[in-house]
């Protein structure tokens, strides 16, 4: 948009240029530890799939810079605790996944042992006195929630109503976007996961606008033409006026989803509606950690975690149904190549956005009117955060 105009009554673009957030921000340790204890340990955060959680098993996780683990029992519920044993504090589990070997979770230091649910009841070796009660040692509860096969936990004693979490965008439709997908039976295919020199929220700033596109990411303006004028959709242009809705198709003619060849990589999910078939893609953000984007046969999940104040993990996981998966000729690498060469764009771009803000001259940045989705994460990173006394 060269110049001010005035906006079209419908369309999410701002109407005027907001300041940024300020850039110490992104790179000052004393605020990526307050963003932890605020955002990362009062929010759902996504640990993994469900079905990748085995039965009678311990993963091990870092949450907002603690460690806990998860639990699924013979009978398939999960359960979370903090990763200390009430006795002397030791870790419970010290690798990134162990199998149970008994009902018991116990500790490897001194073996006081927990069930499944938490309560202490063993403490091999001691003689306690009377001021010593075992249900007073219990383990730490974290609360988990479980959603279309996704697993989250929430470090808060008081977690926040997960109806909430899930956005695509149109209020209270994000807990119904994926109705149509099977997703809780999707099987994990692939994942990759990697690390990106920047901070969490450059990655989920980049991720909310596509004045990038044209610039960062050849292949995919290629795939979605709209993006290829800056934009994620035809109400952002700012000649744009209403009309009816039509199940236009979203993506290039001739394609149908994200693969490299785009076609579909095995059978179309079958309850798909017309305007899911035509978006040929539909996201979903889960803040602060994972979003979501389910395809006409695959979905991807891409999940982040803050490692440092300029330091964060991605993890992208491919979901298919196990029929696709099993099918003779399926082509994994023509399906992940083409979001993974996306991904690795970003990466680069936000690494650029990144050393840009180490600068001490540059104190905040401005926002373009197509910058919404960005100004709207901004303000909730910044209603997260309490008041500095």
């Amino acid at each position: 948009m060269s110049g001010m105009q005035a906006v079209t009554a419908g369309s999410p673009l701002l109407d005027h240029c907001p300041p940024s957030l300020p850039a110490g921000h992104y790179v000052d340790p004393a605020h990526h530890q307050r963003e932890l204890a605020t955002i990362w340990a009062h929010n759902w955060i996504y640990a993994l799939r469900d079905r990748d959680l085995a039965v009678g098993s311990m993963r091990r996780l870092a949450v907002a810079g603690q460690s806990v683990i998860l639990i699924k029992d013979k009978g398939g519920a999960v359960t979370c605790f903090i990763n200390s044993c009430r006795h002397r504090g030791s870790e419970l589990c010290a690798i990134n996944e162990a199998r149970l070997a008994s009902r018991l979770i116990t500790c490897p230091y001194h073996a006081w042992s927990y069930d499944l649910s938490g309560r202490l009841v063993r403490t091999p070796n001691i003689v306690a006195h009377a001021d010593f009660r075992k249900e007073d040692h219990g383990l730490m509860p974290v609360a988990v929630r479980a959603w279309d096969g996704f697993l989250f936990v929430c470090l808060a004693k008081q977690p926040p109503d997960f109806a909430g979490v899930p956005d695509c965008g149109v209020p209270h439709e994000g807990a119904l976007a994926f109705h149509n997908w099977p997703m809780a039976e999707l099987v994990t295919g692939h994942t990759l996961t990697t690390t990106i020199d920047c901070n969490w929220k450059v990655f989920w700033e980049n991720y909310n606008e596509c004045l990038h596109c044209p610039g960062i990411h050849p292949g995919l303006i290629d795939r979605v033409p709209v993006y290829a004028q800056g934009i994620m959709a035809a109400n952002e242009h700012p000649d744009w006026a209403p009309e009816p809705a039509t199940d236009a198709p979203v993506l290039k003619a001739g394609a149908r989803t994200w693969t490299v060849d785009g076609q579909p990589c095995g059978r179309e999910f079958p309850n798909l509606s017309d305007a899911e078939r035509a978006a040929g893609h539909t996201f979903v953000t889960l803040l602060p950690s994972l979003f979501i984007v389910a395809h006409v046969d695959y979905v991807r999940a891409v999940s982040l975690r803050p490692l440092g104040p300029e330091l964060m993990e991605l993890r992208a996981e491919w979901l298919f149904p196990a029929a696709t998966l099993s099918a003779p000729g399926f082509n994994l690498a023509n399906v992940i190549d083409f979001a993974s060469q996306v991904l690795r764009e970003d990466a680069s771009a936000c690494e650029m956005n990144q050393r840009g803000l180490r600068n001490s001259a540059f104190q905040h940045g401005t926002l373009m009117p197509q910058e919404f989705e960005v100004h709207r994460f901004q303000n909730w990173v910044r209603e997260q955060l309490p008041p500095i006394a």
